[in-house]
């Protein structure tokens, strides 16, 4: 098989959909030998934060001397950014190696009258062989969609189980009530395993309590007024972020540094400092330099990132009304009297209208796009309908370069372009801001 090749086969299995469930994974993953059982795993669930949280989880324990793998999406530039060991992408030759060895598996089921395992299980299929072949110290994986039914439950493994902050988002699968997701997401907690969350509205943490009771987890919760003295970045330095951390037994780490910008991100790094907290009750070793280390090296684009200046540029992945709200409190603190142009694209099946609320009076121009090649899209020009109901300056244009062009003509250079909605046209969007040399 060729890497081409198992484009073409992970393409031609979107039929399936999302079909929530642990049968088909599961048989797929003991025709491969249950590779997942040889694995240790920091399992994260949630409705905004996860990456973030598990890019700081990882980098830290990279830092600290382990072979760390990740399994994460959606991905922003490109297909094997979903499967990685310390933070290198899956070659394309193990990529297909391994492919061609789950496809195999998949024919059997199909031949067998089995359903066809979907996109998703599929591919975490193939991430379980991989960190197994890698002999991966411990693995951080962040589930797709909800957490009791998601293919990446299927594991039995799992140290430390940690919930990012739990909000509204995909209803049809997990439920119209703040409870019955958190209850969903809260699935990810294995009898015995430690438990940490972010503090979660109350009907939330009711939810996460309760299954934390039913499998003996014991459950951590990072409270924000763990941390203390905040300085954010500004100008050139907007991404840099320095705060104190007090933890349980009282002792203070002070002016720990991280650069990702945004009004949420010391919260994520406070999460997983927990989380490597609760790892280390469970025999790893990470000093506090190597904490420090990797929380300062830590990288997730795409989270409020700057990726170009005069005028500044900012992409971010808010697309559902809680990132929504966060993004606008990173706005009021960093762009104050700034004039910002806006380009949006979002999904159909998202909340954009609440986005819409949350954002629109900031904006002085908005843009519309329909982000590309995605069948889940929701058209440029419906989008500009939707933003003109509160908002007088909306345009639909026809492209991402179009867009890039429109928003440069109109922004000065002390201006802000913000980019946001999906993750799924980001990295195009990105990679054409880089080949503009004269930006």
């Amino acid at each position: 098989m060729t890497y081409r090749e198992a484009m073409e086969y992970i393409e031609s299995l979107q039929f399936c959909g999302i079909v929530p469930g642990l049968d088909s994974i599961r048989e797929l993953c003991r025709r491969l030998g249950n590779p997942q059982d040889t694995l240790k795993f920091v399992h994260i669930a949630g409705t905004n934060g996860k990456g973030s949280v598990l890019a700081y989880i990882s980098t830290v324990l990279k830092v600290a001397g382990y072979r760390v793998g990740r399994y994460i999406s959606p991905t922003i530039f490109e297909y094997r950014e979903r499967i990685q060991v310390n933070e290198r992408k899956i070659s394309q030759k193990d990529l297909c190696t391994g492919m061609e060895l789950v496809r195999q598996a998949c024919l059997e089921m199909t031949a067998e009258g089995l359903p066809q395992p979907t996109p998703f299980e599929v591919e975490t299929a193939l991430a379980f062989w991989y960190f197994s072949l890698k002999n991966c110290d411990i693995v951080v994986l962040e589930t797709g969609m909800g957490g009791l039914m998601d293919a990446t439950n299927l594991i039995t493994t799992t140290q430390v189980a940690v919930l990012a902050s739990i909000s509204m988002d995909h209803m049809k699968f997990l439920g119209n009530t703040l409870d019955r997701i958190a209850e969903q997401k809260a699935g990810i907690m294995k009898e015995g395993c430690l438990a940490v969350t972010a503090k979660q509205k109350p009907e939330a943490m009711e939810a996460i309590r309760r299954m934390a009771a039913q499998k003996h987890c014991e459950l951590y919760v990072a409270d924000r007024t763990s941390i203390s003295n905040i300085r954010r970045g500004s100008g050139k330095y907007l991404e840099r972020q320095r705060f104190d951390y007090k933890n349980s037994n009282g002792s203070t780490c002070k002016d720990l540094e991280i650069h990702l910008a945004g009004s949420v991100q010391p919260e994520n790094a406070l999460l997983a400092i927990e989380a490597i907290h609760a790892l280390q009750k469970k025999g790893f070793s990470v000093s506090e330099q190597a904490l420090r280390q990797g929380l300062a090296q830590t990288v997730w684009k795409g989270r409020f990132s700057v990726i170009a200046r005069k005028p500044l540029f900012v992409v971010d992945g808010a697309h559902n009304e809680d990132a929504a709200r966060k993004l606008a409190e990173s706005i009021e603190f960093y762009f104050t009297n700034k004039r910002i142009i806006y380009i949006m694209g979002v999904l159909r099946d998202k909340e954009y209208e609440k986005v819409i609320a949350w954002t629109q009076k900031y904006a002085d121009q908005i843009i519309t796009i329909t982000p590309p090649e995605n069948p889940r899209a929701l058209s440029a020009y419906e989008l500009a309908q939707e933003a003109a109901k509160v908002h007088p300056a909306v345009t639909a244009v026809d492209s991402l370069e179009e867009a890039v062009e429109m928003a440069r003509l109109l922004a000065a250079p002390d201006d802000v372009i913000l980019a946001f909605g999906s993750l799924s046209y980001l990295g195009r969007l990105m990679k054409i801001v880089e080949r503009q040399k004269s930006w």
